[in-house]
């Protein structure tokens, strides 16, 4: 399947609805779902504005975060970017969109974390805690790693999920998922973008962490980030295939020196 479909399909089939919006922008995300065929898709779009239409480019995001967790080596939801005509409010746009399948097997539910997290734990123990004792150390540390390098301003604890199965009451976390509120998603003209400090320690939400990103990769131990794939120079080019005509020089640039310096950062961390 490739991961960017740039023909444009009819989607206007498709019902969008709100939802949570925890990151205090402006705007609103939409999604949407199609169960009528054999695996159950799901949509979302970018920040969406009822007066401006689409003015956030969160769903291209996904797609270079889902880049950088492969060269990592860290599981995470595929996601495929799909220029499509839509009806949002009675009204046809077309927009870059993203597309997913149902992540859990056959005879598994899914919990929010913060909900398992408020059933399981232990008297004082940290959501951390709680995962190092379940032997979910590595995907957690994975978790916050990427989501330093990133900026993921949107780890409440519904981005998180635990899978249960129902057959051998088996449990784990879901595929690392919804990663659109990172990177320089904030920046809508290219004044803001030139502006902006990508080594800032602005304010996060982490569930299992804390207000900064900084703080949060310093609960990862020096064996887990040594023990990562090296990202170079050259993986700018992996992380843009395909997107250069959708995002623009500047907006590419600015991405790309975000990571590399939160990744050469790391060391000192």
């Amino acid at each position: 399947m490739d991961e960017i479909l740039k023909e444009i399909q009819d989607l206007t089939y498709l019902s969008w609805s709100k939802t949570r919006k925890s990151s205090g922008t402006a705007g609103s995300f939409l999604k949407s779902y199609d169960d009528s065929g054999y695996i159950k898709k799901y949509y979302k779009l970018s920040d969406y504005d009822p007066a401006k239409g689409i003015i956030g480019h969160e769903c291209i995001n996904e797609i270079i975060v889902q880049r950088l967790l492969r060269l990592l080596c860290i599981e995470h939801l595929d996601y495929r970017l799909i220029h499509a005509r839509i009806m949002v409010d009675g009204k046809e746009l077309t927009t870059w969109l993203c597309e997913s399948d149902d992540y859990k097997k056959n005879g598994e539910s899914k919990i929010a974390f913060e909900d398992f997290y408020l059933i399981n734990k232990k008297p004082d123990e940290t959501p951390l805690h709680m995962c190092e004792r379940f032997g979910w150390s590595d995907k957690i540390y994975g978790m916050l790693t990427v989501d330093y390098l990133v900026l993921n301003r949107d780890r409440h604890g519904a981005n998180i999920e635990i899978l249960r199965s129902n057959k051998d009451k088996s449990l784990r976390p879901a595929p690392l998922f919804d990663h659109g509120l990172s990177l320089v998603c904030r920046y809508h003209n290219i004044k803001e973008l030139s502006e902006f400090d990508v080594m800032k320690d602005l304010p996060v939400q982490s569930f299992i962490g804390s207000r900064s990103s900084f703080e949060n990769l310093k609960l990862v131990p020096s064996s887990f980030l040594s023990g990562l794939p090296k990202l170079r120079q050259k993986d700018r080019s992996t992380l843009f295939d395909g997107i250069e005509e959708i995002l623009g020089d500047a907006y590419m640039d600015k991405i790309w020196e975000m990571i590399w310096r939160r990744w050469t950062n790391l060391g000192s961390l």
